[in-house]
């Protein structure tokens, strides 16, 4: 190839690069979901550079950051493994980048900048390309004006709060540097906003970025249409072969009528999967078909009839143990499932079994549970047997129960202190009992703030006897962020038997207290009644309290993974309230926020105890 024509040829090459993509059009129109416009990805100019490069290039500038962005994407790049350039080409060539580096710096918010590309070196020697830039001001933010059209700018009231929460969460606000990327991302962000509840058809119809380049300003401007808000509609489950079509639906605790909502349906996803009856499940709407009905459709994997589990595990209230459970998800070829644990606990081994309906219409189980269960508090062995029967319904903020219940507990290593029955909890009773448990956290299984309720009431009669008694309990917990990604634990829990003072309760239905989540620096179980001889008896009431200052730590390095705790945990039993002493535990933790809710590892000091006691509590329940 003769020089002229080679050199033409190179000239229209890097012509049709730099203005094939187009210039930088920074007032724009756009339909649809934003596309980001950000430099070309092309690989890391170390990583690409030729072996023996026609030129070297050098970037002279300021910011560190512009440095990279240039020297990594520059379009003179591509053109150093062309080892033949005259003095003629490169020139042209040089002139052309100039272009090019302006673009760079647009995406980064530079409009006004000064860049000049000249050539060192000695004649016959390998040619360096400097590139020397003043960047100039920053273009910052100076207006934002985000409209709606469609359903959500119509509707005065039921989309208010969706329309504050976008204006609110616009990430490109006043003052910030505008960039491409951020541009692109607050518009992504908005989108995925609109998109997420009632309105899946939503779009960004129409959108620009108003640069005055002399000025270093930016005037941005974003439209969201709406379009017609979505309910959900009439089910269809696809893959249902094993357990009923109508099974997803109700389990997911999604209704026909309910305005869409995206994260719903993750949750509503994710419930099926640890139903038991599903080993996956997607859930999705049409969103082209009717928006007052639309079809929910449940695509699913069914699991097996049966499953077995094994487990291992440790906790410093019951040192080692191994569980073996069986699951018959159609028990004796019923519709009812069973569910069968054995755990092996040197303090609390237990052999239950839980049988349950598939709930029904209004999401009300039947269920029947029988309990032997032995547990060793250091002091007193209780070996009691219960049984249950009754109905449960459960949804994503309210749990309720309505159960009659038998329990009889023997209770050995009292005769020592020759302490009566009725203290130590050796007896039967049946009583009918009703509960209710309320979740108002903001997520789950890691919440960061929001209360839970829980309370129990029951009635009931012991068998020797035949005395009535009742029994209350209920549990609260708070959390309450206090700054910096900080929060505060308060929990509180109070229970209390009303009877006879000879009536000989169960001791399953008493109080005892102490341990990995109830008062940390006593053993497990360890607050009750002393009976003399170092033995520890059951109490008609407790009184449990505790604050916990929960801060991230190590967020740097290990963003929203680990915490450290500092708490003060008390607690008292007794068979009368006027004889509450406080047991108080104080210590300090560590948090560890993980996938299946956060695993704590603490050290606490029983002030009465008197001793350091290591605890380890693993996930969230409430």
């Amino acid at each position: 190839m003769t020089s002229p024509l080679r050199s033409a040829c190179v000239a229209a090459l890097l012509a049709a690069a730099l203005l094939l993509p187009g210039c930088a059009a920074w007032r724009a129109d756009e339909a649809g979901a934003p596309a980001a416009t950000t430099p070309p990805k092309q690989a890391d100019a170390a990583a690409d550079a030729p072996a023996n490069p026609a030129f070297d290039i050098r970037v002279e500038v300021a910011d560190d950051d512009l440095r990279a962005l240039v020297e990594r994407h520059n379009e003179l790049q591509r053109y150093r493994a062309v080892t033949d350039l005259d003095e003629g080409e490169l020139a042209r060539l040089l002139a052309l980048a100039e272009r090019d580096v302006r673009k760079l710096l647009a995406t980064e918010g530079y409009f006004s900048p000064v860049v000049t590309l000249r050539r060192e070196g000695e004649p016959g020697a390998r040619p360096t390309v400097v590139i020397a830039i003043e960047a100039g001001a920053a273009t910052r933010v100076t207006a934002v004006r985000i409209g709606f059209e469609g359903d959500m700018a119509a509707t005065a009231d039921a989309a208010a709060a969706q329309r504050e929460r976008i204006v609110s969460d616009w990430s490109l606000s006043e003052g910030r540097r505008f960039t491409q990327e951020r541009w692109s991302d607050a518009k992504t962000a908005a989108l995925r906003q609109l998109v997420q509840r009632r309105y899946p058809r939503g779009r960004i119809s129409g959108s620009s970025a108003d640069i005055d380049a002399p000025q270093a300003t930016a005037a941005l401007d974003v439209r969201l249409d709406s379009g017609p808000p979505f309910r959900l509609g009439p089910a269809i489950t696809r893959g249902a072969q094993r357990y009923p079509d109508w099974l997803p639906e109700r389990l997911s605790w999604l209704k026909p009528g309910d305005i869409y909502d995206q994260n719903k349906l993750v949750q509503a996803q994710q419930r099926l999967a640890s139903s038991g009856y599903y080993d996956s499940a997607y859930i999705s709407i049409d969103p082209e078909g009717d928006p007052g009905a639309a079809p929910v459709t449940y695509a699913v994997t069914e699991a097996p009839r049966h499953k077995v589990m094994l487990g291992l595990g440790y906790s410093t209230d019951g040192g080692p143990r191994a569980s073996l459970e069986h699951r018959d998800n159609t028990v004796f070829g019923t519709s009812w499932r069973a569910d069968t644990k054995l755990n092996f606990d040197h303090k609390t081994p237990l052999l239950q079994t839980e049988l349950t309906s598939l709930p029904d219409a209004g999401g009300w189980r039947t269920g029947g549970l029988a309990r032997y269960m032995r547990q060793d508090d250091g002091s007193l062995i209780t070996t009691s047997q219960t049984v249950k029967l009754g109905l449960l319904r459960t949804t994503e903020q309210y749990d309720r129960n309505l159960y009659l219940q038998f329990d009889h507990a023997l209770v050995t290593g009292a005769v020592s202190v020759n302490a009566p029955n009725a203290l130590v909890g050796d007896g039967a009773a049946i009583s009918v009992n009703y509960g209710w448990t309320g979740r108002y956290f903001d997520s789950l299984p890691a919440p960061q703030s929001g209360f839970g309720l829980q309370g129990e009431a029951g009635v009931g009669m012991t068998v020797s006897g035949h005395q009535p008694f009742a029994r209350l309990n209920g549990r609260w917990l708070g959390l309450l962020p206090v700054g910096g990604g900080s929060r505060l634990a308060l929990r509180g829990e109070l229970g209390a038997v009303f009877a006879a003072a000879d009536a000989r309760l169960p001791g399953t239905y008493l109080f005892r207290t102490g341990g990995d989540t109830t008062v940390r620096g006593y053993a497990y179980r360890s607050i009750g009644l002393p009976l003399g001889g170092g033995w520890i008896g059951p109490g008609r009431y407790l009184a449990v309290g505790s604050v916990e200052w929960q801060r991230p730590i190590l967020q740097q390095r290990f963003p929203g993974l680990l915490e450290h705790t500092l708490f003060i945990d008390v607690g008292s039993v007794a068979n009368h309230v006027g004889e509450l002493r406080a047991y108080w535990g104080v210590g300090t933790g560590v948090r560890v926020i993980s996938p299946v809710g956060p695993m704590e590892l603490s050290v606490a000091y029983g002030l009465k105890a008197k001793q350091l006691r290591l605890h380890m509590a693993m996930g969230f329940s409430f």
